[in-house]
């Protein structure tokens, strides 16, 4: 977290205003951005007023997309002028406090803090109410918010036998919303399908299923994006029936890579940006209620934002199936489907999910880190090929995991 956080509104506004935003390169409409000068006024101005949609039991109307505690300065106040009125990991706010801009008008905004297992990670740890609560009460004491809208298991569950019998997270959300610190009960789900250090682990599909006939929790966030997911596309149908809300997460598979390929990008229908694309399908295309993209400057919001809620022309149609073909030859859509018939136990999706990081949000850093962490990492794969017919997708694994390993070492 930097020290802009710490700027008041008003004194970020004028100096967003008088400064240009150097290294304007992406493209919006086909065109490139040299001869432009965009402050967070006008991003806002070209992004528009985001349309809302209804989340959830509680029927709260959220912006169809959503900030984020990790979310850059710039976009973060671009955003919130553009009515961006949800925010997912508050708790990243816990170093410097809230933005006054939220804190200023605090009921105008839904504020989630995502708490993680404790003893390890998301596989190896697990579910503690003591330590929870705690942690949720320190995260408001520390960025200032007052309350949480929203407390989000981080990862979700590991099997539908968990959802059932594990209660020690909600019964640490039941103290917290009785002392008037948190309101509603949410989750962001993975899949575990296969994975070795869960025994007994479920794909993210079954697991929100569960969730949702458990009738406790208002809504999930999930690793969505275009390509045929079959499982997922089941569950959001079911989840829009019952009345459970539904957030996309992990959505711009393989477009960092493409937008890097230039023969890739010469072929794409002309006027056409990717992430633009892609937003337009997420907000007209698909039936999620709203989605949480990563941008990480003025120009990439407004690229990416401006698609929101516009209607998918031909042409952007055309741009996605061409996406999707080059994403499936080259991006894991972390599916979970080839990890259980792995003899060595590599983690798969895990490893591909970092190299998502560091090909498409170039995050190189995160990306090592997480990799470091592995007990077992690419190397460990036999180049069997056990894994290579259990890809939707057809990817040749044992070449990915290599080259994976040789990025991320």
């Amino acid at each position: 977290m930097t020290e802009k956080r710490l700027i008041k509104r008003r004194e970020f506004l004028r100096l967003s205003s008088a400064t240009v935003v150097a290294g304007l390169t992406g493209r919006l409409s086909g065109k490139p951005w040299t001869d432009m000068e965009v402050t967070v006024e006008e991003a806002a101005r070209k992004v528009g007023r985001l349309a809302r949609r209804k989340l959830g039991y509680s029927g709260r109307e959220v912006s169809i997309l959503i900030g984020a505690g990790d979310l850059a300065e710039a976009p973060t106040e671009a955003g919130i002028l553009c009515g961006m009125n949800y925010w997912h990991k508050t708790n990243r706010w816990m170093g410097s406090g809230a933005p006054d801009s939220i804190l200023k008008n605090r009921e105008a905004h839904y504020c989630q803090v995502t708490v993680d297992r404790v003893g390890g990670n998301h596989r190896t740890g697990y579910i503690d109410e003591e330590e929870h609560f705690a942690y949720v009460k320190e995260a408001l004491k520390r960025t200032g918010l007052g309350y949480f809208d929203d407390m989000q298991l981080h990862y979700g569950y590991h099997n539908t036998d968990e959802v059932k019998k594990e209660r020690g997270f909600i019964r640490a959300f039941e103290r917290l919303k009785k002392e008037g610190l948190v309101k509603h009960l949410c989750l962001s789900q993975h899949g575990y399908a296969g994975d070795s250090r869960v025994p007994g682990g479920q794909s993210a599909a079954e697991v929100l299923t569960a969730v949702v006939e458990d009738g406790l929790y208002e809504h999930a966030q999930f690793m969505y994006s275009y390509g045929a997911d079959p499982e997922m596309d089941r569950f959001i149908e079911f989840a829009r029936k019952k009345g459970f809300g539904t957030i996309a997460m992990k959505t711009a598979r393989g477009i960092g890579r493409m937008k890097e390929d230039k023969a890739f990008m010469d072929k794409l229908p002309a006027e056409i940006s990717p992430y633009n694309a892609l937003v337009r399908w997420l907000t007209t295309s698909t039936r999620i209620d709203a989605a949480v993209i990563r941008v990480k400057s003025i120009d990439e919001f407004v690229e990416t934002y401006s698609g929101a809620g516009k209607d998918l022309r031909a042409r952007d149609a055309q741009a996605i199936a061409m996406m999707t073909a080059q994403a499936d030859r080259t991006a894991c859509r972390l599916c979970t489907e080839c990890q259980s018939h792995c003899p060595q136990q590599v983690p798969i999706a895990e490893i591909l999910r970092f190299e998502r990081y560091a090909m498409d949000d170039h995050d190189w850093n995160k990306a090592r880190k997480l990799y470091a962490k592995l007990s077992r990492k690419a190397d460990v794969c036999a180049n069997c090929g056990t894994c290579v017919p259990y890809c939707p997708q057809g990817l040749r694994i044992p070449d990915k995991l290599a080259e994976a390993h040789a990025l991320l070492s």
